[in-house]
């Protein structure tokens, strides 16, 4: 007869593996859409302005979702979040892609986006409480490996979307194609999650504290690692936004060539968030950050310096400097899991709104002094957030084994 701690943990390694696949279908979402980034602005005739404008849409579709996401998490769980964030997901890549490849409209485009970004916020805070929750349960650091595995999702995604574009696929046609596997896999590995403890049926000491999940706005700690977690969202998503099309029109290369870069830099990133968690177990979060951070800013000015080869080896040195921060921030807001699924969702809004602030200050600054340069942004930013990082230092005596 097998004993229940056998039982317990056979359960949580079933559910590490079905959020290791939820991680990666997610990043497929997200770069499925960003390695066409090219192809639809020069489809539709768009100036970086113009395009940094249409992208609003997405990313304050995130924000909303996010501000959401920390009650609907807490009261339905992390895989009713997931479903309906995947759901959400599947219908705003469809529509987007009827946009540019049918309509050739700019406002369907951005009418697609705002359910992607809506439900993308959604299943993000899900997705990331669930990896919480089995990283504290395994007593080791496995959350930097959950978002590598959205980084190889990514980086395959791009991949893809550079052969599509390279063969002229439709958008349509490449997005229908992704929402189908995005929704077979979700709904596949979304059945061995772990069961949801609903609000209210707890002894009174385990329930959430007083004031709910939205008693997190008000603690200065979550807010630091929100703002953390806010240079680092910038640092990651001005080059998935950005890299391509910065390489493209910078260097002269061609649009697949733009899409490889972004592959790179998706590549480095993912090795350094599985990597980095046996950094983590042994120097801690703060000198790993610290050190990071100051990577990925050295790794922009070499893709803004060039010439076009250094420029690659700036997206790789990039992205291996930033693969950590946004983990790490959501490891430490769910320090205290009472109180994870609101600190959790106040990390990921505050990082989030880079996701809106970023892609029209790039572009508007990209239509005065090109896109290549507007990248100079990223390490103006990075400075003065390594001063911010001790913010995310792990409570005493809670740093996980090395395994």
């Amino acid at each position: 007869m097998t004993d229940a701690p056998t039982v317990e943990r056979t359960r949580v390694l079933a559910a590490r593996r079905a959020v290791f696949l939820v991680f990666a279908v997610n990043g497929m979402a997200f770069a499925t859409w960003a390695s066409r980034i090219p192809d639809a602005k020069a489809a539709l005739g768009l100036t970086p302005g113009a395009l940094g404008t249409t992208l609003v849409a997405g990313s304050a579709g995130s924000v909303l979702g996010l501000l959401a996401s920390g009650w609907i998490s807490h009261r339905l769980g992390p895989r009713a979040s997931v479903v309906l964030g995947v759901l959400g997901v599947t219908v705003g890549l469809v529509v987007m892609g009827a946009g540019v490849t049918l309509a050739h409209s700019r406002l369907l485009l951005g009418l697609g986006l705002v359910p992607l970004g809506l439900c993308v916020g959604i299943w993000d805070v899900g997705m990331n409480l669930e990896g919480a929750r089995v990283e504290q349960l395994l007593k080791v650091a496995v959350m930097p490996r959950f978002h590598a595995a959205f980084s190889g999702g990514t980086v395959l995604a791009a991949l893809l979307g550079a052969l599509m574009a390279g063969l002229h696929v439709p958008l349509l046609v490449h997005f229908v194609l992704a929402a189908v596997v995005l929704l077979a896999v979700c709904l596949v590995s979304v059945r061995t999650f772990l069961p949801h403890v609903a609000p209210g049926s707890q002894p009174q000491d385990a329930q959430t504290p007083r004031g709910g999940v939205f008693a997190a706005w008000s603690e200065p700690r979550t807010l630091v690692i929100g703002l953390v977690v806010l240079v680092a969202a910038f640092t990651e998503g001005t080059a998935n936004d950005w890299v391509s099309v910065a390489f493209h029109e910078g260097y002269g290369v061609p649009t697949w060539a733009g899409v490889l870069a972004f592959a790179v830099f998706l590549g480095s990133m993912t090795v350094g968030r599985w990597v980095g968690t046996s950094w983590l177990e042994r120097w801690g979060r703060v000198p790993v950050l610290r050190v990071t951070l100051g990577l990925a800013a050295v790794g922009s000015v070499l893709v803004v310096l060039g010439p076009a080869p250094l420029a690659y080896v700036g997206a790789a040195v990039w992205g291996l400097g930033v693969s950590l921060g946004f983990p790490v921030g959501m490891s430490a807001a769910a320090d205290d899991p009472r109180r994870a699924a609101g600190r959790v969702s106040v990390v990921a809004t505050i990082g989030y709104t880079a996701f809106v602030l970023g892609p029209p200050f790039l572009g508007y600054l990209g239509d005065h002094v090109t896109v290549l340069k507007a990248l100079t942004a990223v390490g103006a930013l990075v400075l003065p957030a390594l001063l911010l990082v001790p913010a995310l230092r792990e409570p005493a005596g809670t740093r996980p084994a090395p395994h």
